[in-house]
């Protein structure tokens, strides 16, 4: 362990020593002081230790927004372990993609989804379930050993800590290895932002397998605050809690600010509390919060899974349309095809230095020598800066294209290989379109196989059946004599075009 190095767990000793006695965890009606999740995380990571769990090894987890979820960020940080948090929305095939490659030490899932990793070549990794123990699986709660043995390992804060798989250019997720400064500097950094304190509670409506969702856990955390954790998204129950418990931290993706909006006016619900709301919205619906919520700011940012968090940052009123500027412990620079920076005003690649910067992908050198040439980690994104410093984004490159319905990451690459695993699919391009509720929806145009004819919406289910739903076109065009480059390729730019990509 590194003379100067600062950990999560030095974290969570931190908390119970300067703020012991205040709520660190609220979930339904249990309150968990700093005090006690100290006490937790040290009994849980003495149960994993139990079950052979140790430095570098993998635990996957697939649950919903939990108390018991949030001991695990603090055992896996404890024991060195490396938490691999499951996108609960996936398919089984993309949960097995996920878990086959991090092969996990241990597997931990909640009663109703036992099923979805048990279809995982899981191998020898011992089996927990969130209840009681059921055919093979041992009970969670066993794990809080009565003792609490010191489990510290000898870590440093470069290690990682989490795997989030992102960035699926090729057609299969790749994990994004975070390591501790990592994600304590981007909660450090947006924790001063928000000016967050002791008193701040932030309302936990994200998921914990998102990068964002444990962002804004970690800033509470950070600031000794608390975190209200909230298994799923229900704007009546949101509002209703923001009030009782005095919630002054929220994110949220799209349509999640409008119905949380609709759900206040519907409940008389004040959320006088709040003053910091970040997410990914339209202006109309941002002017709408600001004028519901008048002491309240919405920021902007960017950011992505492998920057730990948003390496920019301002209020929206700041410079509306753009996304903030950089955060102190960030250089975010805009570069040209050859790497060379450009001046303000000129387009180009993001690109990122700095303490927030991920280890890189997991088992992917190749990859990873690609991202970091030249000392930078290439994001794949384009801006460009005004001349005030302030970042504009201008979408994804060609090489890394990308569409967000809802907060979520589609890459049209998967999208395009599970279309043309259709019989009667032969070529297939994927492309984002605006949408007022989401954002963005997936839209596909293919080109059949000659003399097939498939329903439309039957294709769209045959992808649904296969990738995460969320995935799958909203429309799918069946194009018989699609436009063509002088390779012969369908013209990807020219096919956007004829039906209004974003």
């Amino acid at each position: 362990m590194s003379l100067r190095s600062f950990t999560l767990d030095d974290l969570v000793r931190r908390n119970a020593l300067l703020h012991g006695g205040r709520a660190a965890f609220i979930h339904e009606d249990r309150r968990i002081t700093h005090g006690q999740y100290a006490q937790r995380v040290a009994q849980l990571a003495a149960g994993l230790a139990g079950l052979g769990v140790g430095t570098g090894d993998r635990i996957a987890v697939l649950a919903p927004n939990s108390l018991e979820f949030c001991d695990l960020f603090g055992a896996a940080a404890r024991l060195g372990a490396i938490l691999v948090p499951v996108n609960a929305r996936l398919s089984p095939e993309e949960i097995a993609h996920v878990v086959e490659d991090v092969a996990p030490a241990v597997v931990i899932a909640a009663p109703g989804m036992r099923a979805q990793l048990e279809q995982a070549a899981i191998g020898d990794a011992r089996r927990v379930v969130l209840g009681e123990a059921v055919d093979g699986w041992v009970a969670f709660e066993g794990l809080y050993a009565n003792g609490t043995r010191e489990t510290t390992a000898e870590i440093d804060s470069e290690a990682g800590l989490l795997i989030i798989h992102t960035a699926a250019v090729a057609g299969r997720a790749r994990g994004a290895l975070l390591s501790h400064a990592g994600l304590l500097a981007a909660a450090q950094q947006a924790s001063a932002c928000w000016e967050l304190g002791p008193d701040d509670v932030c309302t936990g409506v994200l998921p914990l397998f998102h990068v964002a969702g444990i962002g804004l856990m970690l800033a509470a955390q950070y600031a000794g605050g608390a975190t209200l954790v909230l298994s799923r998204f229900d704007p009546d129950a949101l509002v209703a809690a923001i009030d009782e418990h005095r919630g002054s931290l929220l994110a949220t993706f799209p349509p999640m600010l409008g119905e949380t909006i609709a759900a206040a006016d519907r409940n008389g619900a004040s959320l006088a509390s709040l003053r910091a709301v970040t997410g990914l919205d339209v202006p109309d619906t941002i002017a709408r919060f600001e004028a519901r919520c008048p002491g309240a700011r919405f920021w902007v940012g960017y950011g992505q899974t492998e920057t730990s968090g948003m390496a920019t940052m301002s209020p929206f009123r700041e410079r509306p349309g753009s996304a903030g500027r950089p955060t102190p412990l960030n250089t975010v620079a805009i570069v040209d095809d050859a790497d060379q920076p450009v001046a303000p005003g000129q387009s180009g690649e993001i690109v990122v230095r700095g303490p927030m910067v991920f280890e890189g992908y997991w088992r992917r050198e190749t990859d990873n020598a690609e991202t970091f040439r030249g000392g930078w980690h290439h994001t794949g994104d384009l801006g460009r800066y005004d001349d005030e410093g302030y970042l504009w984004y201008q979408g994804r490159s060609p090489a890394k294209e990308l569409i967000k319905p809802g907060g979520e990451n589609v890459y049209p690459a998967e999208v395009e290989r599970t279309l043309c695993e259709h019989p009667d699919i032969v070529e297939a391009v994927v492309f984002g379109v605006p949408d007022p509720r989401w954002g963005e929806a997936v839209e596909a145009a293919c080109v059949c196989r000659p003399g097939a004819n498939p329903d439309a919406q039957q294709v769209i289910e045959f992808v649904g059946g296969r990738i995460a739903r969320y995935k799958k076109p909203a429309r799918v065009h069946l194009l018989a004599d699609p436009p063509r480059t002088e390779a012969g390729t369908l013209d990807r730019a020219a096919i956007k075009r004829m039906h209004g990509a974003s």
